[in-house]
């Protein structure tokens, strides 16, 4: 298993969590929840999205920002932001296997406390006159890179088990 992390910041959207927890435990990346997030985390939405992956992804939930920040300072891991905001292209950027890729909220990105805590900013360049690329799909390009970039292999995701809430 990777000990590359996606965090979604109080995520708004069920179905679109649930798409992202199903592409984490399919290639083995923990999840991070920090909340709140803007639905019942046991939306049927969500677990429609999700199916019956849920049960092979590492999920982890944090009650608040504060608290993830305290983990993710424990662990010494960096924190990489996805941001319409940022200047770096993500295929441009030297990713690490044990790093936390942050994604905002759909509705509203991260606030500013939150992206000055980041140690990166990366995007995804877009052309002109567009807004965003729908979450899921952004979670999906830039895993990828940083899996190629950090030589995952998918036989390193055997044994993956379910952290408790």
């Amino acid at each position: 298993m990777t000990k590359l992390h996606i965090a979604l910041y109080q995520p708004d959207i069920p179905g679109n969590t649930g798409t992202i927890l199903r592409l984490a435990a399919c290639l083995g990346i923990g999840v991070d929840i920090i909340e709140p997030a803007g639905f019942d985390i046991s939306d049927r939405n969500l677990k429609r999205a999700g199916m019956d992956y849920l049960s092979a992804v590492t999920l982890t939930r944090h009650v608040n920002w504060e608290r993830f920040e305290a983990w993710r300072q424990e662990s010494g891991r960096r924190l990489v932001l996805a941001s319409t905001k940022a200047a770096l292209p993500y295929t441009d950027f030297a990713f690490r296997s044990d790093d936390i890729l942050l994604f905002g909220r759909e509705s509203a990105g991260v606030p500013e406390h939150v992206r000055d805590k980041a140690d990166s900013r990366i995007l995804i360049p877009m052309v002109e006159g567009q807004r965003s690329i729908n979450i899921a799909m952004s979670v999906a390009m830039i895993s990828g890179e940083a899996l190629r970039q950090t030589q995952w292999s998918p036989t390193s995701t055997l044994g993956l088990n379910v952290a408790p809430e």
